[in-house]
């Protein structure tokens, strides 16, 4: 037998244990992917999580200059990190009118008032605000959204009037004029400016977090007052 086939002889067995060998190692690999896909899988779906709550906090602290609570499985992540803000969503002009007249023994005052006001509605952080992180949702809790500040532009008397023995006193003005701050938080309200300011929140966030599970508001109960 020449050289050149024994050779040829002892690589075929060979060969074939190399295949073997592949096969066996293939098999073991795919054995082995399998058997961690739930734990990858897993680890995957929290980091995912983990983005999604620091997404929620910076949303939060570019709005508000607040860090909320944040929550994934139960488990914090953030804690908050201010004990007061309020966080302003929406504004509006508000235009509101008043008038006031007072007769006595024949004589009568009266005078009437126009104002226009800046009326912000938004959120008290100094309440509750946590952000908890799920699969299937992100739930914010926050108190219910109020108007916050109502700013006087402009003020104009359209009618003034005394009368003869009943004047109008520096005390009736004062009242008068105080009336159309109250007038206007009362029109905004009405109008829905509250409301808004909550479903503009939701739209900013889910713009900023840009998560592909819905977020979902929660308002908790206001604390009942205690006889």
């Amino acid at each position: 037998m020449t050289d050149a086939n024994r050779r040829g002889r002892i690589s075929w067995p060979l060969a074939i244990v190399l295949i073997f060998l592949l096969l066996v190692g293939i098999a073991g690999f795919v054995f082995w992917r399998i058997e961690t896909w739930p734990v990858r899988s897993a680890q995957a779906a929290s980091a995912e999580l983990e983005r999604l709550g620091r997404k929620a906090r910076d949303a939060f602290l570019e709005m508000a200059q607040l860090q909320p609570r944040v929550t994934i499985h139960d488990r914090v992540y953030f804690e908050r990190t201010s004990a007061v803000a309020e966080l302003a969503i929406l504004s509006r002009q508000t235009e509101v009118e008043h008038e006031f007249n007072h007769t006595w023994a024949g004589s009568t005052k009266r005078i009437k008032l126009h104002g226009s006001f800046d009326v912000k509605a938004g959120f008290d952080l100094r309440e509750n605000l946590t952000v908890d992180v799920g699969e299937k949702e992100i739930v914010v809790e926050i108190p219910h959204a109020k108007i916050l500040t109502v700013e006087q532009k402009q003020v104009d008397v359209l009618e003034f009037q005394n009368g003869l023995w009943n004047r109008m006193s520096a005390a009736d003005l004062e009242n008068e004029f105080a009336m159309l701050p109250a007038l206007a938080r009362t029109k905004a309200e009405r109008s829905g400016l509250t409301a808004e300011a909550e479903v503009a929140l939701k739209q900013q966030l889910e713009a900023k977090i840009g998560a592909e599970q819905p977020i979902r508001l929660v308002f908790p109960l206001a604390p009942t007052a205690k006889p």
